[in-house]
Order: structure tokens, then sequence, then C-alpha cells
């Protein structure tokens, strides 16, 4: 990637440069994924304001997810193409604006026309904002700044709960969104002037736009699928000719990159032993904080029938607990080594997610996806750490766009999982639902921790 950052490569880039550029990319890889779930504490208030159907509030939701996945791996290759300093700038513009018509919204097309714009941007920031952190950081720096990155991704979901809470029962629900502009400005001025300047590409190769659409059109079709499911069920046959649809154009995409003269990316890249771990583990790891949160949520607010704000105060031990683990995983990983570090932090994802699964009451809940909470963010560094660590510069922009890929496959697979295990519970209408989630949880954390012990390579064969 990126000739523009060659001269900001960490023997040449002055150490407090590189540490403020990551503090401020990880802001606005914070502020992505907060619009996540902090729309979701003010859903109801949104549709009482703009008569909203419940199918319209839920495109809310995944109206923004759907591009934001959909469009990742698009924004990996442009920010190769590109540079990813102006794509991070152009991001950040253009969130900040799409979230100021969210907010002044005054109907249902207005308002989901504004999130699939801010889903867009996000599509071409992440990936970007990651490939800096790869291209400016390597060694054990690299994986301290994955730690840091992790941490604060991984905590987004629990953070935006909070904040949604303490945003929709002050000022109201708007705020969700116009909280994004003051913020996506200043980050915008402040990376405009710590960002090396950008030098041109040194080739012109054109986007592969039919890769492109058929990549967006299988990812989009592939994570609606999933998204429906956790409503209409898996054993349908919409469902399975949507998973079907999906699993033809990704064979469409895979033709078209082995024949196209500038192609959107190397489909060897993805059967590399350290990009395929990487990958999986990010879909398990973020699969699993989906899951703590959505049953979570549900359980305080429908079943124990705790307010908004509550909820969001209950969830700040949560995210403390993902932010430490990320931490503490981004600083021992040059010594532990990925296999064994990884296949811990799930063990302890699993160990906490079997609490609530056979204890009932507000606080055996907390307690364990606190602890939950803790392991996937030990497995979301090790997952980054594995995938990115031995990526050339020049396909630092893709790698990243894969890997974020994976980390919205993961939400949108955690949510339509555990919707289906506990469809009853959060229907309210019977709380066995919610121990069979939390129990599907630790099993699959579980046998995911034996999946990481086979597949992660050691820092040797690496």
């Amino acid at each position: 990637m990126t000739e523009h950052l060659a001269s900001a490569r960490p023997t040449d880039s002055p150490e407090p440069r590189r540490w403020k550029i990551l503090a401020l990319v990880g802001i606005a890889q914070l502020m992505l994924i907060l619009d996540v779930t902090v729309v979701a504490i003010a859903l109801p208030h949104m549709g009482t304001d703009l008569g909203l159907e419940r199918e319209t509030l839920t495109w809310v939701v995944s109206g923004y997810t759907l591009t934001f996945g959909g469009l990742l791996l698009l924004g990996g290759r442009a920010a190769d193409l590109f540079g990813a300093r102006r794509l991070v700038l152009v991001g950040l513009l253009l969130f900040a604006a799409s979230s100021l018509v969210a907010g002044l919204a005054v109907s249902g097309p207005m308002l989901l026309g504004a999130r699939v714009t801010q889903g867009l941007s996000a599509a071409f920031l992440s990936p970007a904002a990651l490939a800096l952190i790869v291209t400016l950081f390597e060694g054990d720096e690299r994986n301290k700044a994955l730690g840091i990155w992790s941490a604060l991704g991984g905590s987004g979901a629990a953070l935006g709960v909070l904040l949604g809470g303490l945003l929709t029962a002050g000022p109201g629900w708007p705020w969700v969104f116009y909280i994004n502009v003051p913020v996506g400005l200043v980050l915008l001025l402040a990376l405009r002037m710590q960002l090396p300047p950008q030098s041109r590409p040194a080739t012109r190769n054109p986007l592969d736009v039919p890769g492109a659409v058929l990549v967006t059109a299988a990812t989009g079709t592939l994570t609606y699928a999933l998204i429906r499911a956790g409503d209409q069920g898996w054993a349908t046959l919409t469902t399975a000719a949507l998973v079907a649809a999906s699993a033809v154009l990704y064979a469409a995409f895979v033709i078209r990159q082995r024949t196209a003269a500038s192609p959107l990316m190397d489909v060897k890249l993805l059967v590399r032993r350290p990009v395929t771990a990487g990958t999986l583990l990010i879909l398990v790891a973020t699969a699993l904080m989906i899951m703590v949160f959505f049953l979570g949520t549900f359980y305080l607010q429908g079943y124990r029938e705790h307010g908004a704000l509550a909820t969001g105060l209950l969830f700040l031990p949560v995210a403390l607990a993902t932010m430490a683990g990320a931490n503490t995983a981004g600083r021992v990983i040059g010594r532990t080594g990925p296999r064994m570090l990884g296949t811990l932090g799930l063990l302890v994802a699993a160990a906490g997610m079997a609490v609530p699964a056979f204890r009932d009451g507000t606080t055996a809940m907390v307690i364990g996806v606190a602890v939950a909470a803790a392991g996937t963010g030990v497995v979301f560094v090790v997952a980054s750490a594995t995938a990115l660590g031995q990526i050339q510069p020049h396909e630092a922009g893709l790698a990243s766009g894969i890997v974020s890929t994976f980390h919205e496959f993961g939400a949108s697979l955690g949510a339509a999982v555990v919707s289906s295990m506990a469809a009853a519970s959060i229907a309210g209408t019977d709380a066995a639902g919610f121990s069979r989630g939390f129990a599907t949880g630790a099993v699959v954390a579980a046998a995911a921790a034996v999946l990481a012990f086979v597949i992660t390579p050691n820092p040797r064969s690496a």
C-alpha cells in the first residue's frame, strides 16, 4: 500500500506522532462501532417520534451494517490505490455529514438514507484507518498498537449501550447522531495536520468495479440472510435461497478476480494460513461479543426491567474488561505467541458465558459477560496480529478490509444465532432462552479454542 506513507515508517517517523495518529484513528474506529449499538437503545423513541414500524426500525440498524460490511473490501482496495490518508479524511467528512442528516431526519426514508450513507463512509474509513496502523508500526510496537485498536473497537458495543442510554434519556435520540458531527470534524482537522503528506501512487490502475459489485452483492446478500434468519428462522426456503445466491455471487467474484487485468484483490491472500486463522478468529470473537451484548440487553431491560440508562451503566464493566483484555494481550503477545494466547482467550470467554447459562440474576450476568468480554478482547488482538502481522505494505489496505469484513460477518452471525436461540425470551414469553443463548456462546467459544490451537501458526512458522 501507499507509497505516501513510505517516509513514515517506524524508523523515520517521530514516535510521538505515530502514537498520536493511533489515538486519533482509534477514536474514529470507536465512533464507527458505537454507531451500531448506540442506536439500538434509541429505537423505541425514534419509532414514536417518526411513526416507524418494527420492520423499518430494524433497517435503521441493519441498513448501516449491511452497507458497512458489504463495501469493506472495496474500501480496503481503494485505500491501497488512492492512499489511506485520503480515504480517512474523506470518510470522516462524509460520516459527519450523514450523521447530521440522520439527526435532522423527519421521516423514515430520510433516516434510512442517512444510515446507508453512514455505512458507506464507514466502509472506506475503517480499513484505511487500520491500514495506517499496519503501515506506521512494525514488530512488537505493531502488536501493542493493534491491542489498543482492538480494545477501542471491541469495547465499542458495550460503550454504545451506555452512551445511547445517556443521550436518549437526556437531550433526546437525535443526539446519538449529532454527537458524531463535532467529534468527526475535530478528528478530521487533527488528522489532516498529523498524517504525513501523501504522494501520488506509482500506478494508476483503476478500481475493479465489476469485482466490487459482485463482492458487495455477495456480502450484502449473505449478511441480509443472516439478519433475516434471526427473525424468520434458519430452516426457511428464503434463507436457503439467499445463502445459495451469495455463494453463487462469491464464486463469480473469484472467477472475475482470476481473469481481470486489474483485480480488486489477490484471492491467494485468503488461503495464507495467518490470514485464514486471523479472519476466522475475528469472526468468532465478534460473534461472541455481539451475543453477549444482544442477550444482556434484552435480559436486563426485558426480563429484569432495568431502564435504558441503568442497562448502559451495567455494561460499563463489560467495556472495561474488553479494553483490559485487549491491552494486556497487545503487551504480552510478543512473548507468549498467538497460538496459546488465542486459545486461552477463548477458554476464558467460554467460562464467562457459562456463568449466566447456569445461574440467574443480574449480578451473575454482569460478572459472567465481563469475564467473557475480557477473553474476547484478547482474541481480537490475536486475530488482528495474526492476520496482519506478515502483510506487505502494498497489501495493508486490502488485508485490513478483509479483517473488517469478517468483523461485520461475525456481528451479523452472532445476532442471528442468538436471536434464534432466545427468540421466546426476547419476546418476553419465558426466560429459558437466555440460558440457551449463553450456553450456545460457551460451546462456540470452547470449540473455537480447539480450532484456534490447531490452525493458528507459531511465530517460528510464520
